[in-house]
């Protein structure tokens, strides 16, 4: 593992003084490939460095606890041993965890689909209530959010609701979102007061682009018609709406969110190209069994993955045992905790498959 940490040191080292050579950032696409890669090696190589700083101050103390016969002076040393030793601990952890394979996808931007599950009326009030909390989620990170599509019920609740959010690390985020839903709650439609479950499920997708997934042209069809909705401008006046079927595997796309008919052509391109992409993850860790199971993110997406029980004010996260008692925060977007704590157990999962092997 050193050696390789040397290794990485060394090119980090050779980037630092590529960009500070004249002329290099006249090739901005080059000076951008640079940049990014020094920093997704910074924080490796400043943990990798911290490291062996702590080891020189551990070899230093134990020679000062060899030659020194003073008691207070050996018992300063050896406190200074102690905490150099726990250091490296730490910091070797720390390595190790940035060692791990990166998932490809981490970096991208993210569709959202959420749609409501068991529960009628009551279902898809909560998969409107999940949606505004992952909106509130990405207004704290300050992503974009983008809606491409939505089939409203009554009472204010979605039947289905497909997005996207757009920021730095999107994915590696939400993907352990991918799931069925919970809640446990008295009902608004419910006059009798018992306490209903009903569920929701969400997909995160990684955002596909174009070299992602070849769409072949013969492969779809592209059926366009009035918009539905309440009225208003262009809406049931002009054919804005667009439909796209996938003829190989039979998904349909329906996008009516813009005026123009080209901007919802676009949107469901962007969609259609996203779950195709997203299948072909799934058909992959299919075939990787044993490795789909050691990671936490991207399980099945019929596992029940988290409970939100309302009367007890808890959010229980199956997964990792965790439990909250502060379900009106996390409703409103504060998921740091759960996800945190996720990608956490995720980590150590990677790590001890690594350590067995």
């Amino acid at each position: 593992m050193f050696d390789r940490l040397d290794d990485i040191r060394i090119h980090f080292e050779e980037l630092q003084a590529e960009l500070s050579s004249p002329g290099v950032a006249e090739d901005a696409a080059r000076f951008r490939r640079l940049m990014k890669e020094q920093a997704d090696l910074s924080p490796l190589v400043e943990a990798y460095l911290a490291y062996r700083r702590a080891g020189e101050d551990a070899e230093d103390s134990l020679a000062l606890l060899e030659e020194e016969s003073d008691e207070e002076l050996r018992e300063l040393a050896k406190e200074e041993l102690d905490d150099a030793r726990k250091r490296q601990k730490d910091l070797e952890q720390q390595i190790k965890i940035l060692l791990l394979p990166k998932d490809p996808n981490d970096e991208k931007n993210v569709i959202v689909e959420i749609r409501a599950g068991a529960g009628g009326d009551e279902a898809a009030l909560f998969a409107a209530e999940l949606y505004r909390m992952y909106i509130h989620f990405a207004e704290k990170q300050r992503w974009k959010v983008e809606l491409l599509g939505v089939s409203e019920s009554g009472l204010g609740g979605m039947k289905e609701v497909e997005f996207m959010i757009s920021g730095q690390g999107a994915y590696s985020k939400l993907k352990y979102e991918s799931g069925v839903h919970r809640v446990q709650r008295v009902p608004e439609t419910e006059s009798g007061g018992r306490i209903h479950t009903s569920t929701a499920t969400v997909a995160i997708m990684p955002e596909a682009e174009e070299f992602d997934v070849v769409i072949d042209d013969k492969d779809i069809r592209i059926d366009v018609m009035r918009a539905s909705g309440n009225g208003g401008q262009c809406v049931n006046t002009t054919d804005s709406a667009v439909r796209l079927t996938h003829i190989p595997t039979g998904i349909v796309i329906y996008s009516q969110t813009e005026k123009s008919q080209l901007q919802n052509k676009e949107k469901a391109f962007r969609l259609l190209r996203s779950k195709l992409y997203d299948r072909e993850l799934e058909r992959r860790q299919n075939e990787e069994a044993e490795n789909r199971r050691s990671q936490i993110g991207t399980g099945d997406r019929s596992e029940k993955i988290r409970t939100y029980n309302f009367p007890q004010g808890r959010v229980t996260e199956h997964r990792i045992k965790l439990t909250l008692y502060r379900i009106d925060a996390v409703m409103n977007g504060d998921l740091y905790e759960i996800i945190d704590s996720l990608i956490a157990a995720d980590q150590a999962e990677k790590l001890s498959r690594l350590n067995e092997s």
